[in-house]
C-alpha cells in the first residue's frame, strides 16, 4: 500500500469515528435528541461535530477506498 493511500485511510477512519463517537455521546451521554435538537449546550456542540466529521470522514475514505482499489490492479 502506497504512504498516501494509507494517509487516507487513516485519516478517514479518524475522522468518520470521531463523528459518530460524537453522533453517540450525543444521543446518549449528552441530553438525547428530539425534534426540535438536543437539550443541553454539549448535545448541540456534539451535533454540530458530528454533522462535520461525518460527512467527511466518509468521502475521504470512500477516496482511500478507490486510491487503495486502484492501487491494487496496477
Amino acid at each position: 500500500m502506497k504512504k498516501d493511500t494509507r494517509i487516507l485511510l487513516q485519516y478517514g477512519g479518524g475522522i468518520l469515528l470521531t463523528g459518530i463517537l460524537a453522533a453517540l455521546l450525543t444521543a446518549t451521554v449528552f441530553g438525547g435528541l428530539t425534534r426540535q435538537g438536543p437539550h443541553t449546550n454539549m448535545g448541540w456542540l456534539g451535533l454540530m461535530v458530528a454533522m462535520c466529521c461525518l460527512p467527511m470522514g466518509v468521502f475521504l475514505f470512500l477516496l482511500g477506498m478507490a486510491k487503495w482499489l486502484k492501487d491494487m490492479r496496477e
